[in-house]
Formats: C-alpha cells, sequence, structure tokens
C-alpha cells in the first residue's frame, strides 16, 4: 500500500511539472537570434555581376582564429555585441596555407546596438543599425583587393537580406 502512495505521489507531481512548464522555458529551434552582417561579393569591372570569393579569411585582428571561404559570393560574418565597433580583417587567399599570397584588406563597421528581449529561455539578442555617415570604413594600404564598399541595408535586424556589397 505504501508503494502504491508513493507511486501515485511520484505521478501526479511528475503530471504537474508538465503542466506547469512554460513555453518559455525552452529556446525553440529556429527562434531568431542575433543576427549576423551579410555581405555578397560582385565583380568590379561588371557590377551586376556576382564574383565568388575563394580562399577568403575573414579574421578580427584581435583573435587567432577566423572564418574561412571559397566558392561562393554571399557570407555571414558575426559584429560584436559589446561594443559599437567591430574591425575585420578581410584576407585575400587568407584561408590557404601559403601566407606570401595573403593580401589583407581591413574593414571598420561602426554602429548603434540594440538589446531585444527574446523570451526567458533565449535571452536577448543584438540588433545592430550601421553608423549612417561612417558605416562601413576601408583602411587604404596601397595594395586594396576591394574595390568599392556599398550599404544596401542599414538595419541588421535579420539574415534574410543583403547587408553589404563588396565589389572586388
Amino acid at each position: 500500500m505504501k508503494q502504491m502512495l508513493i507511486k501515485l505521489v511520484l505521478s501526479i507531481g511528475i503530471t504537474c511539472s508538465f503542466f506547469n512548464c512554460e513555453k518559455d522555458d525552452i529556446c525553440a529551434e529556429g527562434t531568431p537570434v542575433t543576427p549576423r552582417i551579410i555581405i555578397q561579393f560582385y565583380n568590379a569591372a561588371q557590377p551586376t555581376v556576382l564574383k565568388n570569393v575563394t580562399q577568403l579569411g575573414v579574421i578580427d585582428p584581435n583573435n587567432t582564429s577566423g572564418i574561412s571561404f571559397t566558392g561562393i559570393s554571399k557570407i555571414q560574418v558575426p559584429l560584436k555585441t559589446t561594443t559599437d565597433v567591430s574591425t575585420l580583417q578581410f584576407i585575400q587567399n587568407g584561408s590557404d596555407t601559403d601566407t606570401t599570397n595573403d593580401n589583407v584588406d581591413v574593414l571598420t563597421f561602426t554602429y548603434n546596438r540594440i538589446d531585444k528581449y527574446v523570451s526567458r529561455a533565449c535571452g536577448f539578442k543584438t540588433l545592430f543599425y550601421l553608423d549612417e555617415m561612417n558605416p562601413v570604413v576601408l583602411s587604404a594600404d596601397g595594395n586594396n583587393w576591394i574595390q568599392n564598399i556599398q550599404v544596401i541595408q542599414p538595419n541588421i535586424e535579420n539574415e534574410n537580406e543583403v547587408h553589404v556589397k563588396i565589389y572586388f
């Protein structure tokens, strides 16, 4: 009898815990999180023609590892969520093993940030709004492989659209 009573109490407790579980207790897969900036590459000689990057490395100068891209014309790159500036090195031939052929262009993204509450389980996501005066600055070094930069969508609120076009 005592064992049956224990089982009944456990059963009621488990049932109650399922009913007390709220939707916000689990961050569902596919919930929008902090968006990355979407960059699409174009042929500088034919500005309407997409151009694939090959052996592109993108790295924060303060880190030892970065992101590699090859054979694609659209990339996603994270911006810093703790400051209003992200400086990234875009290294042509930077994801291969030969460092003698690397060509480094430094891009500085300046923006405002807003932290938006998603849910109790997911927490906050950061939205970025590129600065109107100087949204993306290319540091000139006399050997830039990037020819031109065009901001298409300054509000980085999702990953469904291109934010910046780079011509090379």
